[in-house]
């Protein structure tokens, strides 16, 4: 009867089929929430990433500005001009990260080419042949190119070569009674003015 009574308090079995089904439930939670924390990981990273994407490939995107204008004074004093006045212009240019100021000198003079405002007009000291800097020689009463030889009447037209075309005008407007330019980059060695883009 030992045997019997031994029976009595042994328990039953459990089927195998019971205890899988529990593993495969528990391993089905822990994958669960292991892709749910590498989704939400993986999320997060690209957040974080999406600033430091912008940096780096932002001065790739930008666009470069205009050439801001320039003043160069009241418009008056410049309406009684005998000689070609030479001026100094700030040019201001943002490129990327990059914010270029550089100072170039231009000539105010009596004209009549296209571009010119109530008779006056601003040229480019950047001879149109090779782009040396052309100064005004009042002894010779022209722009003499001390490079190559070009020579320049007092308006920008060309007298002496080997320049193919006379001296560039740059745009010029009013402002409350202020003269103001734009500076403007010509290419070189053409026989017609044409702006480096």
């Amino acid at each position: 009867m030992e045997t019997n009574s031994n029976q009595g308090n042994i328990e039953p079995p459990q089927p195998a089929s019971d205890s899988a089904g529990d593993k495969r439930i528990l391993e089905g939670r822990r994958s669960f929430f292991l892709w749910l924390i590498a989704i939400g990981a993986a999320a997060m990273g690209a957040l974080l990433a999406v600033p430091l994407v912008r940096y780096v490939l932002y001065p790739v995107f930008a666009t470069t500005t205009s050439v801001s204008w320039s003043d160069l004074g009241n418009g008056g004093q410049y309406a009684s001009l005998a000689t070609p006045a030479r001026e100094i212009v700030k040019i201001e240019q943002v490129d990327g990260w990059r914010e270029a100021i550089s100072r170039k000198p231009v000539y105010v003079t009596k004209g009549k080419r296209k571009g010119s405002l109530n008779g006056v007009e601003v040229l480019s000291a950047v001879c149109p042949h090779l782009g040396c800097e052309v100064p005004w020689n009042a002894d010779e009463g022209k722009f003499m190119c001390p490079c190559h030889g070009s020579q320049f009447a007092p308006d920008g037209s060309v007298l002496q070569g080997p320049a193919k075309r006379g001296m560039d005008t740059l745009p010029i407007k009013t402002e409350k009674e202020d003269l103001m330019v734009r500076y403007e980059y010509f290419q070189a060695l053409l026989s017609y003015k044409k702006e480096v883009e």
